[in-house]
């Protein structure tokens, strides 16, 4: 249930934030124990994770939606919104570099002859931490925002 208080959202909206990087968390470390099973990978133990971390990101992403259109519709706080609206963009894009990422390092264990898959680990990487740093930008730009009006 998405709280109709403006504080009580926002601190909503900072614990669905939390629970995103811990679910990344847990994402990463099954991901390694999943590399940890090669070269027969227990790609059913992995797929069932994959599965479970898919089902988290949508309910945080369905509630940080709800959030943005109250904050929108009952606030009348377009620019808290649009804030939301580019983290979601953001997360959506690191959600997809973090999964090429998975994909490079298994082919590079997989292959360790192909001296392509380090450049193009070491490439992801960049790319993820340069995503990292735009979603602290929203999210500076959302804090400083929403602390204006106390």
């Amino acid at each position: 249930m998405v709280p109709t208080d403006f504080k009580a959202l926002i601190q909503r909206f900072y614990a669905l934030q939390s629970e995103r990087v811990e679910t990344y968390r847990l994402f990463d470390e099954g991901h390694e124990a999943y590399l940890r099973t090669g070269p027969h990978y227990d790609f059913d133990h992995y797929r069932q994770l994959v599965h479970e971390i898919t089902q988290a990101f949508c309910g945080i992403s369905k509630e940080v939606l709800q959030i943005k259109e109250k904050l929108h519709q009952d606030f009348d706080r377009p620019d808290l919104s649009e804030h939301i609206e580019k983290l979601q963009s953001k997360e959506k894009q690191k959600l997809e570099l973090t999964a090429k990422l998975q994909l490079v390092r298994q082919r590079a264990q997989d292959h360790p002859e192909d001296e392509g898959c380090e450049e193009k680990i070491q490439a992801l990487k960049q790319d993820i931490i340069k995503n990292k740093e735009a979603l602290s930008e929203i999210m500076q730009d959302f804090k400083y925002d929403s602390e204006e009006c106390d």
